[in-house]
């Protein structure tokens, strides 16, 4: 049986509109950074994050970047800490459940942002009582958003790797679960991890709707108020939040490579 394989000029020709597809809004926007109004071409609004006349517009941004950063450490906790032992415990001790389980967690990505803030906000009225208004307290409702991302990375890990053999064999050498879950199946399920974390980030430096409706102050929302007073200012932080993206990507890259190369 013969193998289709596309050819390298139709391969060409997909990578060349994939890139400008990304690369065109990207350019326009370093473009509209650094277009001064005579018309030239200058690093002078980049510079002008340094300068002290500056400082005062730029404080609700790194105030709002500075809560971002917190929910993207507590809802990677979260995704690490109880999505993902909760997959391994479905697919190793209850598999009938997988079904329901998968449903429910993919679940919140069919349902719009301004939704669940409705169904959040009685419940946020009593977090707000017993845990504060902190702008950490939106990693429960961000938790919930990145489910599906994270699970889908994580199950594709899962699927790659053949859990029961590996927990069953650790466990006959006298391992107990603890050890089980941390020393033999989180290190062969890191790519899929470190993805889901990648992703969660992502989606925690890019949510506006839940942070605005639920009036806290992050990173997006920061940028929105910023806006008003400079325009240019928000398409710089966004240029550096998608650098900041594409490094940890390269870093995960790096890590799950590393990690492939070792295991042999």
């Amino acid at each position: 049986m013969t193998r289709l394989a596309p050819r390298p000029a139709t391969r060409a020709i997909i990578g060349v509109v994939v890139g400008a597809f990304f690369a065109i809004p990207l350019v326009s926007t370093l473009l509209y950074t650094l277009k001064m109004p005579d018309g030239s071409l200058s690093f002078a609004r980049w510079a002008g994050l340094f300068d002290a006349k500056t400082a005062a517009t730029l404080k609700p941004i790194w105030t709002g970047l500075g809560n971002s950063l917190v929910l993207c450490v507590v809802t990677v906790a979260i995704v690490l800490l109880l999505l993902a032992p909760t997959m391994v415990l479905v697919n190793l001790r209850f598999p009938r459940l997988k079904r329901i389980f998968e449903f429910t967690v993919l679940l919140p990505i069919s349902i719009p942002a301004i939704v669940l803030v409705v169904g959040l906000a009685p419940l946020y009225l009593q977090i707000g009582r017993l845990l504060g208004t902190g702008a950490w307290t939106l990693a429960f409702a961000y938790g919930i958003t990145v489910l599906p991302f994270a699970y889908r990375s994580i199950q594709a890990s899962i699927d790659a790797v053949d859990l029961r053999t590996l927990a069953e064999a650790a466990r006959s050498l006298g391992a107990g679960w603890t050890a089980v879950v941390l020393r033999v199946l989180a290190p062969n399920l890191r790519p899929g991890l470190l993805a889901a974390s990648l992703l969660s980030i992502a989606v925690v430096l890019g949510e506006f709707t839940i942070a605005s409706l639920l009036n806290r102050q992050v990173f997006q929302t920061a940028m929105v108020v910023v806006q008003k007073q400079d325009p240019f200012l928000p398409a710089i932080f966004t240029l550096l939040a998608l650098l900041f993206c594409f490094v940890l990507l390269l870093v995960i890259g790096r890590a799950a490579r590393g990690h492939r190369k070792a295991r042999p």
